[in-house]
């Protein structure tokens, strides 16, 4: 759920007419699927770990999208490096451990020895003769592009031809500017394999048309959740009730609620550069499509990233971020905050399963958004937007 805290223009959001959703075998056919990891996948930013996970030079960690396989790693000036876990040679798998620390200043093939620096040169590999007219400069290994914000980790397989990491962050990577972000520590991890296509997570985030249904002890923490909506610009009346500081109305949590938590209360010390908006709302959203979202709390960071593991099973991963002084606080209760998010994470997953199960009806061809969809519909443009630039560019993972 896209569960925005901040108004942006003062106007109404919703669709001002029907709109039609995806084709339904955009969820769950495998051909179409490799379309969309060479499209969308491929293409983007996407969000793989916090910085600390390599916390030394020589440190490496492997991460697979779809097919492709991916080495990460600190080299010798623990400088971040991003590459194609492949070698030049012939292709074998380079690295062959999810994680760990390279005994040297830089990589060797296990299976013909080629061997590379640690920023991809081509070192030398073994022969019996002289090879002519080869020019090591040219097989260096196949670069990923690579970025860091606020501690997390990124990398993009259009390599040097990636956009800048800030076009990703939508709603503004400044709207987190007053978290201490890169001074976080991860408290908490929970992973989930949900029975669903990737889009389907993404389109229930994106709206709170189920959230009374759904979520009713998150919809009683954040009231306007329980109209079936995110902001007070959801309601065509809005104006109505423009002065009106309710939170049903207004948005932000209930009276007397801090954070996310079992009893709505911060059990750790917040965060003291936060402005009296921000504390009023409750959570801040940063999201990259169609990688992760970041949400902000008064005490805590909250992270979920997604990776697609099939047409139909999506890998969901939430972290939970927290002051390293928090965490070494003597009776810190951890399972307060956790236990809500992952219980609120556990119900979108059952909702997002439920979903997929009945898109293979054969009469049904595609879905219909009503006007508090609007941030579905935007998803879904995003997504038919960068599936015509794959056609345009010929069907290739890199344009």
């Amino acid at each position: 759920m896209n569960k925005s805290g901040t108004a942006g223009v003062e106007e109404y959001r919703g669709l001002s007419e029907l709109k039609h959703g995806l084709p339904s075998h955009y969820y769950y056919d495998p051909l179409h699927h490799e379309h969309e990891l060479r499209a969308l996948w491929c293409t983007n930013w996407l969000y793989v770990c916090r910085s600390d996970a390599l916390n030394g030079p020589r440190c490496f960690r492997t991460f697979t999208i779809g097919d492709q396989e991916i080495l990460l790693l600190r080299d010798e000036t623990n400088e971040l490096r991003a590459f194609h876990n492949t070698c030049r040679h012939r292709g074998s798998r380079l690295c062959n451990e999810d994680a760990g620390t390279l005994k040297a200043n830089s990589l060797q093939c296990p299976y013909h020895r080629w061997s590379y620096s640690l920023s991809g040169e081509l070192l030398g590999f073994p022969s019996i003769a002289r090879v002519e007219d080869f020019d090591k400069r040219e097989y260096g290994l196949y670069k990923v592009g690579v970025a860091e914000w606020g501690g997390f980790v990124f990398v993009n397989l259009r390599g040097t031809d990636a956009p800048p990491l800030d076009a990703a962050l939508r709603a503004r990577a400044g709207g987190l500017d007053n978290w201490p972000l890169a001074e976080l520590v991860v408290g908490c991890s929970h992973h989930m394999t949900l029975a669903c296509n990737w889009k389907v997570f993404w389109e229930n985030f994106n709206e709170c048309y189920h959230c009374p249904g759904i979520h009713p002890e998150l919809s009683r923490l954040v009231p306007i959740y329980g109209r079936s909506i995110m902001s007070r610009y959801e309601d065509p009346d809005w104006s109505r009730h423009r002065d009106d500081e309710d939170p049903r109305f207004r948005g932000g949590l209930r009276q007397g609620a801090a954070t996310w938590s079992m009893d709505g209360q911060a059990h750790g010390a917040t965060f003291p550069g936060l402005t009296a908006e921000e504390r009023k709302v409750g959570q801040t959203y940063v999201t990259a499509w169609p990688t992760m979202f970041v949400v902000g709390h008064v005490d805590y960071v909250r992270i979920v990233s997604l990776r697609p593991v099939a047409a139909e099973a999506t890998e969901l991963t939430a972290e939970w971020l927290f002051p390293r002084e928090t965490l070494e606080q003597t009776g810190f209760d951890m399972a307060n905050t956790v236990d809500f998010g992952r219980h609120v994470l556990e119900q979108d997953g059952a909702a997002c399963e439920l979903n997929q199960k009945g898109l293979h009806a054969m009469a049904h061809k595609q879905g219909v958004l009503l006007p508090q969809e609007f941030a579905v519909f935007a998803f879904q443009e995003w997504v038919r937007a960068g599936l015509a630039q794959l056609t345009a560019h010929g069907d290739r993972a890199h344009p």
